[in-house]
């Protein structure tokens, strides 16, 4: 009897089933999209009914799809959309409140309050996050001040509020099981990364009450378990469950410390897994945990960019200069080689490891023969430069050398991309033919516990690898031209 291992992959734009074989192999792929609820003031939402039900579906359209026995998926994996947050009663599981988006920055004001009143650094110091409202936390407090009976309700243990993942395993399991793993919970900002639990001072901070949040699982651990609302004959064990950035680092293989990933998306985060130990650094990386595995806790530096697709998207449908994501590669070969032309893209401001929010986009180093291919060279080149500011940065604060970087997303079809990606950070950079790394995270981390994989699992993905070609002297004229471009847009 064949034994399939199912991932679910719940992300921003929607949901994602896939069917892995015993060996790892990508057998099928059914995904369904979801609402973006966007108001006039930019506030972002998903409605949590709906990525339930599409999960429930997505599910069932692929076992039709791959003509499989459904009695032989053995286990099923969750990766998902970070940071984003809900709010449910637990007698009912319906949500009180649409899910806010990790996008969504209506939060900003109440972390201002916080930060007025002192605690900005005791934050940091506990979660390894800067203050903001890019996390979990701000967004429920936001919930607690602002829909009326939730307060109420979660005094009186009524309410329960976490991270998607958590509201995916409370629904599958018909509310018996309400937990989060820790990669999940190390993005809230209300998870004290040091003593490896809730902090009773940051939920204080943000007026949320510990009886509303998950019980921490290792993200290989027991889940509970789930027939889809009876779709299946019998119920599955749920037995992995990874944030998407931690699951496409688990894909990718970068189990051991220095080992480094990014993922090219809108944005990007690059994660590198530092081990056992915690990181602290004041040089724009956040300290995060990757994930606790049999027991064992490893931590990650992470650092996130706005803009590194959406350029793409950006010289497409703003600036209308090129005409598909494709044609960016050609026009960049044939760009003057001279050409010093650099795009700052700040469109909403600067992120890792700048964090400046009000700086503005820039082009900088026109001359008469800038034209077309030189603009959106700049552009593709911007992706690279934010990518080495990040891994530099991480090189510098945990001193470990970095070997190679595995990367997915993607804009790592663009040959023109990873080739100047490795050029830049001399060392080689390697791509998998496989795209759905955080899917394959999950899927892979459930296979494992159940004993269904080995980690020679790993070892069994292809790669396409690149390897520095260009003058190190010659990288170093261009990224301090770079560095210089940045200085002009900052303003902190």
């Amino acid at each position: 009897m064949s034994r399939y291992v199912l991932g679910i992959d719940q992300s921003t734009q929607g949901t994602k089933a896939l069917l892995f074989d015993e060996e790892g192999g990508l057998l099928c792929r059914s995904d369904l999209p979801h609402t973006q609820i966007v108001d006039e003031r930019g506030w972002v939402e998903h409605d949590p009914e709906e990525i339930y039900r599409n999960t429930i579906q997505v599910v069932k359209n692929l076992v039709e799809k791959a003509g499989i026995n459904k009695a032989d998926i053995a286990v099923l994996g969750i990766s998902n959309q970070r940071e984003t947050a809900a709010c449910w009663e637990k007698e009912s599981g319906k949500p009180v409140y649409n899910a806010i988006v990790w996008q969504c920055a209506r939060g900003a004001a109440i972390c201002e309050e916080i930060e007025k009143r002192g605690f900005a650094d005791k934050v940091k110091k506990y979660s390894g996050l800067q203050l903001s409202p890019y996390f979990s936390a701000a967004k429920l407090a936001w919930i607690f001040r602002n829909v009326a009976g939730v307060k109420e309700k979660a005094e009186k243990g009524e309410i329960a509020c976490g991270t998607i993942d958590s509201f995916l395993v409370y629904r599958l399991t018909k509310g018996r099981d309400f937990r989060t793993d820790y990669s999940n919970a190390s993005r809230t900002q209300l998870f004290n990364i040091r003593t490896l639990s809730w902090d009773k001072e940051l939920l204080d901070l943000f007026g949320i009450d510990e009886s509303c949040m998950a019980e921490v699982t290792d993200s290989d651990g027991d889940y509970g378990v789930t027939d889809f609302e009876g779709f299946l004959d019998k119920p599955i064990p749920i037995r992995g469950v990874l944030g998407d950035s931690h699951g496409a680092l688990f894909g990718q293989g970068c189990l051991g410390r220095g080992m480094i990933k990014a993922t090219y998306g809108t944005g990007s985060s690059i994660m590198m897994n530092i081990g056992e130990k915690p990181v602290f650094t004041d040089l724009g990386v956040v300290t995060s945990l990757a994930w606790s595995m049999g027991g064992k806790v490893n931590y990650v530096l992470e650092g996130n960019i706005n803009y590194t697709g959406a350029v793409i998207t950006w010289l497409k449908d703003e600036v209308g200069l090129i005409s598909s994501a494709a044609e960016s590669e050609e026009l960049a070969r044939k760009a003057g080689k001279g050409d010093r032309t650099y795009l700052v893209p700040a469109f909403s401001g600067l992120g890792a490891p700048y964090w400046d929010s009000e700086a503005k986009a820039i082009i900088c180093g026109i001359t008469r023969t800038t034209g077309k291919a030189e603009i959106v060279k700049a552009a593709l080149d911007s992706i690279v430069y934010q990518i080495t500011d990040i891994v530099r940065a991480m090189h510098q604060a945990s001193g470990i050398e970095i070997g190679e970087l595995r990367v997915d997303g993607g804009p790592t079809k663009n040959m023109y991309l990873m080739q100047f990606q490795s050029d830049m950070l001399g060392i080689p950079v390697r791509v998998p033919e496989a795209e759905e790394l955080s899917g394959i995270g999950a899927a892979y981390a459930a296979g494992l516990s159940l004993g269904i994989y080995d980690e020679k699992i790993f070892d069994k993905m292809n790669r396409k690898s690149y390897k520095s070609e260009l003058d190190r002297e010659q990288c170093e004229g261009l990224y301090a031209g770079w560095k210089e471009a940045v200085r002009m847009v900052m303003t902190n």
